[in-house]
């Protein structure tokens, strides 16, 4: 095959696996990224790599059945493990998917707040245009609306390069690991890892794939858009880090929250890149606000046996729609309620999402060695190696996670 008919396969498959990773960096991954900077400099980079090569072999092999079974991953859970089983995942998911929606919507009104609008206008207006983006756009052409904001992400990489760090610091952090053995230090790597590996992914890219209608004959193109995804988004991730870490961190400026960090780097960085950090936010919060309620209906859907997918109506998949629109609705109602516990709601989401993640991940790779299911493209015993290993990994890191989230290590 020619060069430019590779080109043209490629671009055809384009997008399921760039969009899930890069909408990976919503309001929560941004905000432990410019937490991680700002409180540590550039120390957490090197945790970038591991963190890179474990979503690489997930999403590909979620990736891998979505092309070869054409099933999103709720489907092939309740036919190969029962009803049972998948409707408490399903209804864990849908509570911990909630609670990231809301993140999701807070980020996008604490970003509008930083640029002087309203929340009680801007969440309202956010809300109502990606719920008709969604409801009346075809697949392809949601599809090409987030691939097109997703090179908003580049304001990422934008405002570390304008961040003017050294750069010898910034390389050395990032291949030689200097591991502290303090609670926070701990917790924060270990977060990096949790908010880029999340079950709400598998489902999607896996769902993506499926509606899209990707063959196993375009499984090398689309295996590489998974690839390209996963390397794309945390080279945003490095950037946030080397952002915070170049101009927060030495002054001493903690921050909790991406929005506060925005605010932080005006005085230090000047009008344009605290601008081009802030519009970043509004943009990935946006965007984390479409997919994760797609993502929610989708799963359901699947796991119920309903119609699914952005290309049908209202009337041909009502579930799958109310899903999405209720989501996105209560979502809203919450963020704009005074005194609504949105810390509690994203707390208590992290927590699901951490217990969920390893049951996810092992019915994945129990159903990519499924001979019967994925004849020829079952995975090689070495990748099984690596496979098994990361998962092993992510679960103990998970556990960790979980405990100090409910019980944060004092000292």
């Amino acid at each position: 095959m020619s060069r430019w008919k590779k080109l043209v396969l490629f671009l055809s498959v384009m997008g399921p696996g760039i969009i899930t990773a890069n909408i990976d960096n919503d309001a929560s991954g941004i905000t432990t990224y410019s937490v991680a900077g700002a409180r540590f400099g550039y120390e957490l980079l090197w945790t970038l790599i591991p963190t890179t090569v474990a979503l690489v072999v997930v999403q590909e092999m979620i990736g891998r059945m979505g092309v070869v079974t054409g099933k999103g991953l709720s489907d092939l859970i309740r036919e190969n493990f029962g009803v049972k089983s998948t409707f408490f995942m399903m209804l864990g998911l849908l509570i911990a998917n909630f609670g990231n929606t809301i993140a999701d919507l807070a980020g996008w009104a604490a970003s509008m707040e930083i640029l002087g609008l309203s929340k009680y206008v801007m969440v309202p207006v956010g809300a109502l245009s990606i719920w008709i983006l969604v409801t009346k756009g075809s697949y392809r052409f949601v599809e090409k609306i987030l691939l097109v904001a997703c090179l908003i992400y580049a304001g990422y990489v934008i405002s570390g390069l304008m961040a003017k760090p050294d750069w010898g610091p910034v390389l050395k952090s990032t291949f030689i690991p200097r591991v502290h053995w303090n609670s926070e230090y701990i917790v924060l790597s270990i977060a990096i890892i949790g908010t880029t590996i999340t079950p709400w992914m598998q489902f999607y890219l896996q769902s993506s794939i499926a509606e899209k209608g990707i063959k196993k004959e375009q499984y090398k193109a689309s295996r590489l858009d998974v690839i390209i995804g996963c390397l794309i988004t945390d080279v945003i991730s490095f950037f946030i880090i080397v952002t915070c870490g170049a101009l927060l961190f030495p002054h001493g400026i903690r921050v909790n929250e991406a929005s506060e960090a925005a605010l932080a780097l005006k005085p230090l960085a000047g009008e344009y890149a605290y601008l081009i950090f802030s519009l970043s936010l509004a943009n990935a919060s946006l965007l984390g606000a479409i997919i994760v309620p797609l993502a929610t209906a989708y799963y359901i859907c699947e796991a119920m046996g309903w119609e699914a997918g952005v290309n049908k109506t209202f009337k041909e998949a009502p579930q799958f729609m109310w899903i999405y629109t209720m989501t996105i609705a209560l979502s809203s109602v919450v963020i704009l309620v005074p005194g609504a516990p949105l810390v509690f709601l994203m707390v208590l989401s992290a927590v699901i999402n951490g217990m969920l993640l390893p049951f996810v991940l092992v019915y994945a790779l129990l159903l990519v060695n499924n001979k019967k299911l994925m004849g020829e493209f079952v995975n090689p015993k070495a990748y099984n190696y690596i496979s098994w290993g990361t998962v092993v990994t992510i679960i103990i890191l998970t556990g960790f996670l979980i405990i100090t989230t409910i019980h944060p290590i004092q000292g």
